[in-house]
């Protein structure tokens, strides 16, 4: 009998998975609400997120409380529930030839009793813990033990899903999937389509997908598990990169962009007469690389990477005097007023009142203002318009859009992006900008499609931050040193977590911080801003006012402070109950300071208990101002999914491959694709034909409407 075609294939792993031997309605109205398990596919692509190796059993005479998870095969003695409501628990007493243990369950309590049958052996995984001075595991995972039994999940190497409890509830424990997968892949491995070429699978060592399905969810030992699990994270990521660069070469053939030709008045003007310090050699190759992309006649697509106080916004600013030389109005977007506010100021600070004309759209702007905005803005005598979502609402129409500038784009959605550059017949060239450092697999994935500028060096004459981490009860020596430096004349910040007292979580507040702050630095003597997310934009824009005027010496916020403020007198910034913020966010604040001439300081302030995630973080901040290292094992630390920006990419599918453990994976897929799109852009040799076949069933068509 033939196989089915390609086509056919991948219908047969569309076929929704309650058709599936041992599945039915029932179970899979829980797995596609709990699992988002909807199809064939889906489920053969719920791979499993650790092994047990079969092969060792522990003694219980051998356990500890130092010991990972453990497998022990033995026997329930006897069982019984105890407590009443919320402490009703499940205890059974185990016993192999070498002793015995408790196993303890909190949870799905009529589900373990009837599992667990007294006098029956089972196989029990779980970790060990001390309690009351003896041996215990909690939640234990439990198996009846058959040793002749024909069992396609017994296996040296077993491997354990993710489930719920709703699931467990109809046998969909790890076991009860393992049972289903079996199954699956019982009736569907024959089907399972290559889509790679043979070159690809011989100059990598990469096994057949059929295989590498099947070894993914039943190995037989380790070494075809590693071979299985790199060919799936290849896939993964190649295919990723197959999209972002083809995406990138259709835009660029599809999408003509307007010609600067020339560096012109204001430009040159600015460059030799306003601009207030020397340009740093980063900042003047990523003008360099910006001024050749708006030379080729091709829409610019290009990120702008730079650490906080890098210097981006004066880049930024250049190049829009590059398109109003030649002829272009220009506009920069900020995802809050602050932000918007902030850019504002600082534009006109640098090119003065009459130089070109610069105005600021943001929510609060008055309706008789816009109105004359709009009309300066379509008779073209209008050259920069700095704002926030504003920007893209319909009657904002521009005579001549040739430049968008988007700041910290990730906080903005694809579709509200898209509607700036079709305020334009030819597409305007786009500059997006972040200040968060994003580590190169990041961008890898993220902004594949997009050319990567990073100013990787800050302005001459800034002095490095000094970070120190001091506890709660050091805080009688942090307040000295706030006095030492408010009689210099320099400005604090103290940023803390939360508005309002939680009852979860013991933390420092802003109402309780502000009382103590006053106590110790009293009115007149002292004046203090206060900032955060319940004020009015025009509240927020009065105390920050103050703290710029220096009619205030500190400033307490929350993180709303986080980006769009400058002050360079501010010299310190106080970070409270810093083990609660991410690596990024202690560094996106860290940067609000070190900003002027003088010696900055950062303080985390935290509390004696640290988990070791958390001294990692405030270890590093110590350590390191080097805003990409920080990345990188803020990476590390919480993996891609939780980096800002990546889920409303849309871009990070990843079901295997994980960015941080896989970059050398990453960077051969990446170099693979590029190496096949430079010989045949459009996937139409015949060499080819698989890779073209997945891609438009699997990845789908190129969005045109795109933008990164």
């Amino acid at each position: 009998m033939d196989l089915p075609s390609g086509k056919l294939k991948e219908q047969i792993l569309k076929t929704p998975v309650e058709y599936l031997k041992g599945v039915g309605t029932q179970r899979a109205d829980i797995l596609k609400k709990d699992l988002a398990i909807f199809t064939y596919q889906d489920l053969l692509e719920h791979y499993p997120f650790r092994y047990i190796d079969r092969t060792r059993f522990y003694k219980i005479r051998e356990l500890n409380g130092e010991l990972p998870a453990v497998q022990i095969l033995g026997r329930i003695v006897s069982k019984d529930i105890i407590g009443e409501k919320q402490a009703k628990r499940l205890v059974a007493n185990f016993k192999d030839e070498t002793g015995s243990i408790e196993l303890v369950w909190f949870q799905s309590l009529k589900w373990v009793d009837k599992i667990i049958q007294q006098g029956a052996v089972f196989m029990i995984f779980g970790k060990p813990a001390i309690f009351n001075g003896r041996i215990s595991i909690t939640h234990p995972e439990v198996e009846l033990y058959q040793p002749k039994a024909e069992n396609k999940g017994n296996l040296s190497l077993q491997p354990v899903y993710s489930s719920t409890e709703k699931l467990k509830q109809f046998n969909l424990d790890s076991r009860g999937i393992q049972r289903i997968l079996a199954n699956l892949i019982d009736q569907v491995i024959r089907q399972i389509e290559e889509t790679l070429p043979d070159q690809i699978l011989a100059e990598h060592r990469l096994m057949s997908r059929q295989k590498a399905f099947f070894n993914i969810h039943f190995p037989d030992n380790t070494e075809l598990l590693r071979s299985a699990e790199r060919r799936l994270k290849f896939d993964e990521l190649f295919f990723i990169q197959l999209k972002l660069l083809r995406t990138k070469i259709i835009r660029t053939h599809k999408f003509k962009g307007a010609v600067f030709a020339s560096v012109g008045e204001k430009f040159n003007t600015f460059f030799s007469e306003k601009l207030p310090f020397e340009l740093t050699s980063a900042q003047k190759r990523v003008v360099r690389e910006i001024r050749q992309d708006t030379q080729r006649g091709i829409q610019m697509n290009r990120l702008l990477q730079g650490d906080v106080g890098s210097g981006k916004t004066v880049v930024a600013l250049m190049m829009t005097l590059l398109a109003i030389d030649n002829g272009f109005q220009a506009c920069i977007m900020a995802p809050t007023e602050i932000l918007a506010q902030q850019h504002y100021i600082s534009i006109k600070s640098l090119v003065g009142d009459d130089f070109v004309e610069v105005e600021l759209l943001t929510g609060s702007t008055t309706k008789k203002l816009r109105k004359i905005l709009h009309d300066k803005l379509e008779n073209g005598r209008l050259n920069i318009l700095v704002g926030t979502h504003a920007l893209i609402e319909d009657a904002v129409k521009f005579q001549n859009l040739g430049l968008v500038v988007i700041d910290e784009q990730h906080r903005f959605g694809v579709e509200q992006r898209a509607k700036l550059w079709r305020k334009n017949t030819i597409p305007p060239h786009v500059l997006v900008m972040t200040a968060t450092p994003i580590p190169r697999t990041l961008a890898m994935t993220l902004y594949g499609d997009l050319d990567i500028s990073v100013i990787d060096e800050l302005p001459a004459g800034r002095k490095p931050i000094k970070t120190v981490h001091m506890y709660h009860s050091q805080r009688l020596r942090m307040f000295g040193f706030m006095k030492e430096e408010i009689e210099k004349g320099r400005q604090i910040y103290i940023v803390y977590p939360l508005i309002k007292e939680s009852e979860k979580l013991d933390l420092l507040y802003l109402e309780a911080g502000i009382d103590a702050i006053s106590n110790v630095f009293p009115p007149p003597l002292y004046n203090i801003s206060i900032v955060h997310g319940k004020l009015t934009p025009k509240e927020k824009s009065s105390e920050m006012e103050r703290f710029v005027k220096k009619q205030t010496q500190i400033m307490v916020a929350t993180t709303v402070i986080e980006v769009g403020v400058n002050v360079p007198n501010a010299s310190v910034m106080i970070i409270e109950n810093a083990e609660r913020f991410g690596l990024s966010q202690l560094h996106q604040l860290r940067g609000r300071v070190g900003r002027g001439v003088d010696q900055s300081y950062c303080i985390l302030m935290s509390g004696n208990k640290l988990s070791s995630d958390a001294r990692i973080r405030l270890d590093t901040m110590v350590r390191t101002n080097d805003g990409f290292e920080i990345a990188e094992i803020d990476l590390q630390l919480r993996g891609p999914g939780n980096i800002e920006g990546t889920q409303q990419s849309g871009v990070l599918d990843l079901k295997l491959a994980d960015l941080a453990q896989d970059q050398q994976i990453l960077i051969e897929a990446r170099k693979t694709v590029i190496k096949i799109l430079e010989d045949d852009p459009e996937l139409t040799d015949e060499s080819n034909r698989l890779l073209r076949q997945y891609f438009e069933r699997r990845v789908g068509g190129i969005s045109w409407d795109k933008i990164s």
